[in-house]
C-alpha cells in the first residue's frame, strides 16, 4: 500500500452533512476541499437553491421538533418555533458554519464531475473548473432526495404532471382537479398546500400509512417519543406504540375521515406526521383514493373502480438513490440498499465515505453528526478498521434487521434505528479513545 496520509480529503456538497464534515475534519486537523455546487450552504434546505437539487418547496416546515433537531454542540434558540421552516434551517446552519469557521474552506459554484480510484488508492476528483485533484479519501455528502422516482401507471395521461421534486406552490394548480400521488410527508404537505385554491384535491395511496399529529396536548409528538424512550428506557417500537394510542384520543379513527387503516403496525413504517390531514379530509377538501390503474387522457381510474376527471398529477413518489460522478462499478445502490460499513464505508472501495446515505425514524442531522465524528476518527488513525470479511458480515446483520422490522419498501432501504446506530458509532469512538 502506497503511503497517502499527505493527501487532503474531498467533501462533496455543503448541506447538512458536508458541513459537519468539515468542521470534524477540521478540528481533528484534517487537511480538506469542500465543493459545493451552488453559491450558498444549506443544500436540500435552501429553497431555490442554485445547485439545482433542492426539492423545498415555498411552505416546507421541518417535521422534527427544534429541541431533538439540531447537533450536539450548537443547539437551535428557543426563539425559533417549534417546528422550522426551510428558511429558519438555513439561518442555523449558516450559524453553525460561522461559528465553526467553516465557511472561508467551503469552494462555492464548483461542481465535481467525476470521481475515480486510482491504482494507488488515492481518488481523482474531476471539476467543471476544468481542474483535477488527488485525494486520500472522499466524502459524498451531496445528499440522496433529488433525483426523481415516478410511478408508472398504464395508459397515457394529457395533464400536467410534475414529480413532487420540482413542487414550489400551489400557483399553477389553482381551479385544477389536482391528484397527489403518495401519502408520505411531502405529499400530505403538498396536498393541504394545493386544497386551499385547487377546485378538487386527491390523495391517492397503495397501502395507505398512519397519520400521527405534530401536536399531542400542546407538545410535539417526538418529544413524547422521547419521554417514553429516554426517561422511561422504553424500546422505540413500544414508545411509537404507546404515543399512537396516546394520538388516536386527539385524532379519533383515521378510517372514518376516509383514510385507510395499513394492515401493518406503526412500529413497521414511518408515519406521516401531519396536523391538518385528518381535518381536511373532515372539511372534504381532500379526498383519498386508492392506487391508480390506469391513466385515460384527462380521466384517471383507480382500483376501486372509481373515476375521476385531472387536471395535474403531482407524484410524491420518493427518489432514486444515485451518484452522477460515481461510476457504476465504483459504487451504486441496486434497488436502493447501500452495502456500506456503519452506513458510512464501502468495504470494497477503501477511502469513499457516503455520509448521510441514511433514512431514520426521527431527526438525520444529529446521525449525520454522529457519523462525521466517527469517520474524521477513522481519517485521523484513531479508529481502526476491520477486515473486509467483517465489514461484509456487519452489513448483512444490519440488512437482515431491517428487512425483519420495516416493512417491504424502496423507502426504508437507507433506514437506521436511530438508538441503536449512534451507540455503535460512539462505541467505536470511544474504545478509539481508551485504545482497544
Amino acid at each position: 500500500m502506497h503511503d497517502l496520509s499527505h493527501l487532503p480529503v474531498c467533501i462533496i456538497g455543503a448541506g447538512s452533512s458536508g458541513v459537519t464534515a468539515a468542521k470534524h475534519l477540521k478540528e481533528k486537523n484534517v487537511p480538506f476541499d469542500c465543493f459545493e455546487a451552488g453559491s450558498h450552504i444549506g443544500g436540500m434546505w435552501r429553497y431555490e437553491n442554485d445547485n439545482d437539487m433542492s426539492s423545498a418547496y415555498r411552505s416546507l416546515h421541518v417535521d422534527t421538533s427544534r429541541k431533538n433537531l439540531g447537533y450536539s454542540d450548537f443547539p437551535i434558540s428557543d426563539r425559533y418555533p417549534d417546528f422550522l421552516s426551510h428558511s429558519e434551517v438555513i439561518e442555523y446552519l449558516e450559524a453553525y458554519a460561522q461559528k465553526a469557521g467553516i465557511l472561508p474552506l467551503i469552494t462555492f459554484n464548483t461542481k465535481v464531475l467525476r470521481v475515480v480510484p486510482n491504482p494507488d488508492g488515492s481518488w481523482q476528483v474531476d471539476l467543471d473548473t476544468n481542474e483535477t485533484h488527488r485525494y486520500r479519501a472522499v466524502i459524498v455528502a451531496n445528499g440522496h432526495l433529488w433525483d426523481p422516482r415516478v410511478a408508472q401507471f398504464p395508459g397515457h395521461f394529457e395533464g400536467d404532471a410534475i414529480h413532487s421534486h420540482y413542487y414550489r406552490t400551489a400557483d399553477r394548480f389553482e381551479d385544477k382537479n389536482v391528484l397527489i400521488v403518495g401519502i408520505g410527508n411531502s405529499a400530505v404537505d403538498i396536498a393541504v398546500d394545493v386544497c386551499k385554491s385547487a377546485r378538487r384535491t386527491f390523495l391517492s395511496t397503495r397501502r395507505s400509512a398512519w397519520i400521527m399529529p405534530k401536536y399531542i396536548m400542546g407538545k410535539p409528538i417526538d418529544r413524547w417519543i422521547g419521554f417514553f424512550s429516554k426517561k422511561l428506557k422504553l424500546t422505540t417500537p413500544c414508545s411509537r406504540a404507546i404515543v399512537q394510542k396516546i394520538a388516536y384520543l386527539v385524532t379519533g379513527d383515521q378510517e372514518r375521515f376516509g383514510i385507510p387503516k395499513p394492515k401493518h403496525p406503526i412500529w413497521r413504517e414511518h408515519a406521516t406526521l401531519s396536523q391538518e390531514l385528518i381535518p381536511y379530509c373532515g372539511h372534504g377538501w381532500i379526498k383519498i383514493k386508492p392506487n391508480v390503474k390506469a391513466l385515460g387522457g384527462v380521466h384517471v381510474d383507480f382500483e376501486d373502480g372509481s373515476q375521476e376527471k385531472i387536471d395535474a398529477i403531482i407524484y410524491a413518489t420518493g427518489y432514486k438513490t444515485t451518484f452522477p460522478f460515481l461510476e457504476g462499478n465504483v459504487f451504486s445502490v441496486p434497488d436502493g440498499k447501500a452495502s456500506l460499513y456503519r452506513r458510512i464505508l464501502v468495504p470494497d472501495r477503501p477511502g469513499l465515505y457516503m455520509l448521510g446515505l441514511i433514512q431514520p425514524v426521527g431527526p438525520t442531522i444529529p446521525l449525520v453528526e454522529i457519523q462525521a465524528k466517527w469517520m474524521a476518527s477513522v481519517l485521523a488513525g484513531e479508529i481502526a478498521l476491520p477486515g473486509k470479511e467483517q465489514m461484509q458480515s456487519e452489513i448483512t446483520q444490519h440488512r437482515k434487521g431491517i428487512e425483519k422490522r420495516y416493512i417491504g419498501s424502496a423507502r426504508y432501504t437507507l433506514e437506521v434505528e436511530a438508538k441503536k446506530y449512534a451507540r455503535q458509532l460512539y462505541s467505536d469512538i470511544r474504545q478509539a479513545k481508551a485504545g482497544f
